[in-house]
């Protein structure tokens, strides 16, 4: 098997358990007499430790599924599985309590627990060392960048001790430079971890860099248009030809998408 230029890479593993999975499920909302429809017939799988990115116009219904694989939501109808353990979410905003330290934050699904407080004091310093935070356990969010930020708000869902990990569009927000580390700690990081991460993102380039599949949702109501495998090789860099150039097969699925959408 070759990649989109010529790049060599090993086949897929088959495998055929699910971390997450979403059988026939749509997603009307009601608007005093006005009914909106989200989602319509959404059937998708995302295997362990699977990287699956979702892509696709604004409004198309990516947030409005990540809500519901979270449990924040219940759809129309349809079913959603995602195992025993309720996944993690990571929203684009880091949403860290600012009177509260990087360590005190990342503690907090902790205590939610009742896990003791020894046990809390190990296990948030083993957090913030897995996402290269240790230096800054004190520091509260606004003696923070950006990209440090976020990495606590990972910390904090690594804190839930989930398998799944849900991301809406966490880096959108992020300068190229710092968006570019954090792909790389992420990637470190789920790996590491084993983690299975479903990911929400506009950016195309991003969606090839990070995912084993990228998954296009037309717009709404969203529907699976396609789903592509990621055939490239890592580590992979979001400036090279190979990333760019299955990027620009999917932008031109999502243009063609969005132009029947418009003739319809």
């Amino acid at each position: 098997m070759t990649g989109p230029a010529g790049t060599a890479v090993a086949p897929p593993v088959a495998r055929s358990e699910a971390a997450v999975r979403l059988t026939e499920v749509s997603k009307l909302y009601r608007r005093g007499r006005t009914t909106v429809q989200a989602l319509d017939g959404i059937s998708l799988m995302v295997h362990p430790g699977e990287v699956v990115c979702l892509v696709g116009a604004s409004g198309c219904g990516k947030s409005t599924l990540l809500s519901l694989v979270a449990g924040l939501d219940q759809p129309s109808a349809g079913s959603v599985f995602t195992g025993t353990v309720p996944p993690a979410l990571m929203f684009q905003d880091a949403a860290l309590f600012p009177w509260l330290t990087a360590a005190r934050n990342v503690e907090l699904p902790l205590r939610a627990r009742g896990v003791s407080k020894r046990e809390r004091r190990d296990r948030v310093a083993e957090l913030l060392h897995t996402v290269r935070l240790s230096d800054f356990a004190d520091a509260r969010p606004h003696q923070l960048s950006g990209g440090m930020r976020q990495r606590v708000a990972l910390a904090r869902a690594l804190a839930q001790d989930a398998d799944t990990l849900l991301m809406d569009e966490p880096f959108g927000a992020l300068d190229a430079m710092t968006r570019d580390h954090l792909h790389a700690e992420l990637e470190r990081v789920t790996t590491e971890c084993g983690l299975t991460v479903l990911f929400v993102t506009h950016n195309v380039g991003e969606a090839v860099r990070l995912g084993d599949r990228v998954v296009l949702l037309s717009s709404r109501p969203g529907r699976v248009i396609a789903d592509i495998a990621v055939p490239i090789e890592r580590p992979r860099r979001i400036d090279t030809t190979e990333v760019a150039e299955l990027a620009a097969v999917i932008t031109g699925r999502l243009h063609t998408a969005a132009g029947r959408d418009d003739a319809g």
